[in-house]
Order: structure tokens, then sequence, then C-alpha cells
């Protein structure tokens, strides 16, 4: 018989299946608010720097994953550098949820589609818990940030301005 899929989403069902020790935190705030993650962390009462958002690009013709403390922007040269790439831009809407599964708001690192390269920003590491999108608009999951550079087969590298 067939093993039922975990409930949640993509993202919560591979932190399950992984057996990955993790927190669901939901909020209310608008995907279209101006400074929408610093507006999260404090709907969450979270300081600002553990909260990451999940940016996709495009370097050099490919899908690349940069995650990125909503203190800061994502700094494309280096997430290029990081990649093994000479350019990078922001990737279209479309093509980033298309391969990622989510919609924009809601783009986890994990769980996605089609498995990207995976850059998480060199600050997570010092972190205890980090908190990134679950999967959905209005929820974020807290996780060790070793847990989440293992479960993407992330490099780390300094990639935010």
């Amino acid at each position: 018989m067939a093993k039922k899929p975990a409930a949640g989403t993509p993202a919560t069902a591979v932190l399950t299946q992984q057996k990955v020790e993790h927190t669901l935190h939901p909020y209310d705030v608008s995907p279209d608010a101006p400074n929408y993650g610093a507006l999260v962390a404090e709907a969450l009462g979270i300081d600002a720097a553990r909260v990451f958002k999940t940016l996709i690009a495009d370097v050099d013709g490919n899908l690349v994953v940069g995650v990125v403390p909503v203190t800061g922007e994502l700094d494309l040269k280096a997430l290029a550098s990081a990649a093994g790439g000479k350019r990078a831009a922001m990737a279209d809407r479309a093509a980033a949820e298309r391969s990622s599964g989510y919609v924009r708001g809601g783009i986890s690192p994990l769980g996605q589609r089609k498995r990207l390269p995976t850059v998480v920003d060199s600050s997570a590491i010092a972190l205890d818990r980090m908190f990134i999108s679950a999967g959905r608009r209005g929820l974020q999951v807290g996780l060790a940030p070793a847990d989440l550079i293992r479960l993407t087969d992330a490099v780390t590298a300094k990639i935010r301005t």
C-alpha cells in the first residue's frame, strides 16, 4: 500500500519526511505591503535578522535560489560568483513561480518543484534558528540553518548587501 503524503506544503512535507525539528508560525501580512519581510518579523515578534527571504535569480541563463535576511537586499554579483557564474538578474516572476511551484510571497527554498542550486547568506551560520517561508503566504517555518543548508545542498556565501 502506498504511503500517504505528509499534510501541509511541499516544504513542510520535506521537513516532516526528513524528521527535521521545526516550528510553524502563521502571520497575517499582505504580500504587497512595502517592507514585507520586516512586517513579517514584527508580526511574529522575531528579530528581523533571523527572518530570511527566498529569491530566485537567473545566473547565466540558469535559475538559482538566494536566501537572504529580510534586513538586506540580494547582491546579484555576489550570488553569481557563489553560483559559479558571471552575471545575475532577478528571475521573471512567472518563471520563478513555475520552477518553484510556489507563489510570490510564499516561495520556500524547500520542496521546490524543480530543485535549483541554492546559496544561503553566510549570516545564517551564526544563528541557532532561522525563519523561512513554509511554502505559502502567511506561514513561516523556524529551523536550524544547518538543516536548511543540508536539505537544499546549499553553499553559503555573503550574498546580501
